[in-house]
């Protein structure tokens, strides 16, 4: 099995952070990893958490909560797997993001069952992008979907039931 994935990053303002973006993601929960951003196995319920994007919310309302929330802490920021509430197979909204400033929306429409969603927690100005802008961190987001609805736990192990 081949799973190949595009890791473009984005920032729909052109330059800034992404804490301002506006993101939906209709998903009811996100498997939760652990210290090394290896999936758990297992889904967790996004109510009432920072990581419940089913209405839209700011990227950086709660993305600083890593003493409250330790799959925020473990990030540090949102790097999780969301399984998106849809049939299999269907072809549907899986994530949409508004940026105030541009007027830019993205929408994110797939047949897979799960989507990554990365906020850029690892760039730390060391990088230069286009127009010679430094990326620090939270400079830009990423999106991948996934095949399965809970990801591998590990290099070695068979995928889930």
């Amino acid at each position: 099995m081949v799973n190949l994935t595009h890791h473009s990053y984005f920032n729909l303002a052109g330059k800034g952070d992404i804490l301002g973006h506006i993101v939906t993601i209709p998903a009811d929960n996100i498997t939760p990893v652990d210290a090394g951003l290896i999936p758990l196995g297992n889904l967790q319920p996004v109510a009432g958490t920072p990581f419940d994007f089913r209405k839209p919310m700011a990227i950086g309302l709660h993305i600083n909560e890593t003493n409250s929330n330790e799959q925020l802490r473990l990030g540090p920021g949102y790097d999780h797997n969301w399984v998106i509430n849809k049939t299999m197979g269907e072809l549907s909204e899986m994530a949409r993001v508004y940026e105030s400033t541009s007027g830019r929306v993205m929408e994110v429409w797939s047949t897979e069952p799960a989507l990554q969603f990365y906020t850029g927690n690892f760039l730390d100005g060391t990088i230069t992008g286009k127009g010679g802008w430094v990326y620090p961190q939270h400079a830009r987001f990423a999106w991948s979907r996934s095949i399965t609805r809970i990801p591998r736990t590990s290099r070695s192990s068979p995928p889930p039931n």
